[in-house]
């Protein structure tokens, strides 16, 4: 992957790759769920789900010593018990195909997932007896030319009976290629003992892992169409929906709009009738509905009903709007309730600021909230109409109903229904114009 960050904590659609595989095996409401770690196993442990396990691979020495390490963590099992084995860098493995691996019959000791590829190379090749049973599975590196030729590959996820895996286990050997134990070597040892294998066929891309960027990125592709897909049966109305990037964290009731180069991350909701984009980032935050928010940039911000955000609008951590409220062209806020109805249409900055219900914000405007050490509120009353280019400087309140002279700075409180003005008197100097063209003849006569 080249990238600092251990394989399976990078994300697909706001959720690590792990833990999308979790999601899967958790449809089995398994006794246990163990997951082995190694490099960034700190990292690893503390993405994961609440109450699962971790087993510690200190060294790698191949799958097959994964796997012991794993049934080390899980303690005494009975013979009897059906082990899954994931891998953790699978993000579209779905919960059907789960089920169906784990689904034992009757004198079935072992279970895996196969799939057919145009390309197999670098997978494991499972190879069938002349009966169609398979019998063993070939890492890449140990196959010869005639098992290369195979394009059924084995995907690495099993089922097996707890007691004949540990009694396999104990059989394995690095005497490979890669001087590893291979967890596929177990599928020959209970070949050969006559054991009874089963092979549950799966579409390559939903058992494909994650070893590059791009394979990353195509990860990415296919489940933001899924979950696209899954809204636009819901009810939700997308333009484009290839231009759509919506987290599997988020919720969008059926209703809304979404346009194209929209991101919804996190705990983000969208209400039914809510516009949304284009170009919108939302990160655990609210819209609300019947709101339109375009152009504009959210992170942890309520936007209530009725709403207008935008266009190049920067809403910060703490942004509550209240229904009707509006923050438009190039507003920034921060830790800032606008009420019910209130108004900041452009080019202003609100900083830990309340503002009341229908007051109006004129451009310009700024909350001088920061004076080098702390920061300070501004409130601003139901009603108030703050003049253009007016500085605020916090902490001050303005009246219900007061106002605010254009280019005004306000250092102190303002009275309800008070008119505050604060600038000097406007001079005026007669036949200045001409006077200072003169002057600028005389001193440079090239012109």
């Amino acid at each position: 992957m080249r990238s600092r960050l251990p394989k399976v904590a990078h994300e697909v659609a706001g959720r690590p790759l792990v833990n999308w595989v979790i999601d899967a095996a958790t449809t089995l409401q398994p006794e246990s769920l163990v997951v082995v770690v190694g490099h960034g196993a700190e990292e690893v442990g503390a993405i994961l789900p609440p109450g699962t396990r971790t087993a510690l691979q200190a060294e790698q020495h191949g799958t097959g010593h994964a796997t012991k390490v794993a049934l080390a963590e899980l303690g005494d099992l009975d013979p009897d018990d059906v082990v899954v084995i994931l891998y953790g860098d699978t993000p579209l493995i779905t919960s059907d195909l789960v089920r169906s691996l784990a689904a034992f019959e009757e004198g079935e000791a072992l279970r895996m997932v196969t799939a057919e590829v145009d390309d197999p190379s670098g997978y494991g090749r499972v190879v069938r007896d002349p009966h169609g049973s398979v019998i063993a599975v070939v890492e890449d590196r140990d196959a010869d030319e005639a098992q290369k030729a195979i394009r059924e590959i084995n995907a690495g996820f099993y089922s097996v009976r707890a007691g004949l895996l540990a009694e396999s286990l104990g059989q394995i050997s690095p005497h490979n290629d890669q001087g590893e134990y291979y967890l596929t070597d177990v599928v020959g040892i209970l070949a050969a003992a006559g054991h009874r294998l089963t092979a549950v066929r799966a579409a390559p891309e939903e058992v494909a892992g994650i070893n590059s960027q791009d394979q990353l990125a195509e990860a990415q592709a296919a489940k933001r169409r899924e979950i696209n897909q899954r809204l636009m049966e819901s009810g939700v109305w997308m333009l484009d929906p290839d231009r759509v990037y919506i987290d599997a964290t988020v919720t969008v009731e059926p209703g809304a709009r979404i346009y194209p180069d929209t991101y919804l991350r996190g705990d983000t909701r969208v209400a039914a009738g809510a516009e949304v984009g284009p170009d919108v980032w939302a990160e655990d935050s609210t819209i609300g509905a019947n709101s339109r928010v375009w152009y504009a940039v959210l992170r942890s911000s309520v936007v209530g009903e009725e709403c207008q955000v935008g266009p190049f609008a920067s809403l910060r951590p703490g942004t509550v709007m209240e229904r009707g409220s509006k923050i438009g062209t190039f507003v920034e806020t921060k830790n800032t309730t606008l009420g019910e109805g209130a108004k900041a249409p452009h080019l202003s900055y609100l900083g830990d600021a309340t503002v009341g219900s229908r007051a109006n914000i004129g451009a310009g405007t700024i909350t001088c909230n920061y004076d080098g050490i702390s920061k300070y509120p501004t409130v601003i009353g139901e009603g108030a109409f703050i003049g253009s280019d007016t500085m605020l400087v916090a902490p001050v309140t303005i009246g219900d109903g007061a106002i605010t002279g254009a280019g005004s700075v306000i250092t102190r409180d303002v009275s309800p229904g008070a008119l505050a003005v604060e600038r000097s008197d406007q001079v005026e100097i007669p036949g200045y114009a001409e006077r200072r063209r003169s002057r600028k003849s005389a001193s440079d006569p090239e012109g």
